[in-house]
């Protein structure tokens, strides 16, 4: 009886892997490079992906547009991938003032999905050199962050703040009083045999959003070191991030050279799909 049941599971086990298998493949969050050439068949230049090696974590991001440009750097949310902002990519007068670089964060699209980097600090050292690269030809830094994003690109300002000209942070989870308590179901998917059953691109989610809160906890005595030009985008309507990180940025960047903050009416959580035209407006007054 005991063999049978046993057989059973492995045979239900095997069953869950393949369809897990499967919904990774699905659910990566990312374009195809077909899909990326059908959407760009009628433009007159695409996204170049480049990969760069950061020890031993390799980092994918795409680039479009003049290099004599400033550039707005994209970082996107959890689950995502550079892909998520494409639609800014094709955006011909956005491109007239901006080149834009996007990139896959470390564990999503192809920066080695599935394994998520649960430290800030580390994932900005994998951007670093992205940024540094166009900062050192002498470009403008404007960073763009949306939801998990927002923190990483504040944690790049204060590491590295002779790179980064300008922040964005577009419904950003910054404040760790506002983050939720749902360890109950994220630990078991982080350090139980279930973690091979979920999908890569929540695989890396759930690591990074599992250690969030230690993250932001330590980043709460240096918010006063950001000087560069702030501008916070949060919808009203957020379901998945506090409003209330909005009142946190307001409270803590004190040093910034100008603060902005925009509340959003009616408007949730998805901000650079819904309102795309309040980034490019924030990008414009970056410039």
């Amino acid at each position: 009886m005991l063999k049978k049941i046993t057989y059973r599971f492995c045979i239900i086990y095997g069953i869950l892997f393949v369809i897990s298998q499967i919904l990774s493949s699905c659910l990566s969050f990312k374009m195809s490079q077909k899909e990326i050439d059908t959407s760009f068949k009628n433009f007159s230049q695409k996204p170049q992906q480049h990969q760069i090696e950061v020890g031993e974590q390799v980092i994918n991001y795409a680039e479009i547009g003049q290099d004599s440009l400033p550039v707005a750097f994209f970082v996107h949310g959890s689950p995502g991938s550079w892909s998520a902002f494409i639609d800014f990519m094709k955006d011909t007068l956005l491109l007239k003032k901006v080149k834009i670089v996007s990139v896959d964060r470390a564990g999503f699209g192809d920066s080695d999905l599935g394994n998520g980097e649960k430290s800030l600090t580390k994932q900005a050292a994998y951007l670093k050199p992205i940024v540094q690269k166009y900062k050192k030809m002498g470009k403008k830094i404007i960073l763009v962050g949306h939801s998990l994003g927002g923190p990483l690109i504040c944690q790049m300002a204060m590491d590295y703040p002779e790179l980064i000209d300008n922040l964005i942070v577009v419904a950003g989870s910054i404040a760790p009083e506002l983050e939720p308590h749902e360890k109950w179901f994220r630990v078991p998917m982080e350090f139980t045999p279930i973690s091979i059953l979920v999908p890569a691109s929540f695989r890396a989610s759930n690591r990074e959003i599992l250690y969030l809160k230690p993250c932001l906890e330590k980043m709460l005595p240096r918010w006063q070191n950001i000087r560069q030009p702030v501008i916070v985008l949060q919808g009203e309507k957020d379901m998945l991030v506090d409003p209330k990180n909005a009142d946190f940025a307001k409270k803590m960047l004190v040093n910034s050279q100008k603060l902005e903050i925009i509340m959003i009416p009616k408007e949730n959580h998805f901000i650079p799909w819904s309102k795309p035209n309040m980034i490019k407006e924030a990008i414009g007054r970056s410039l």
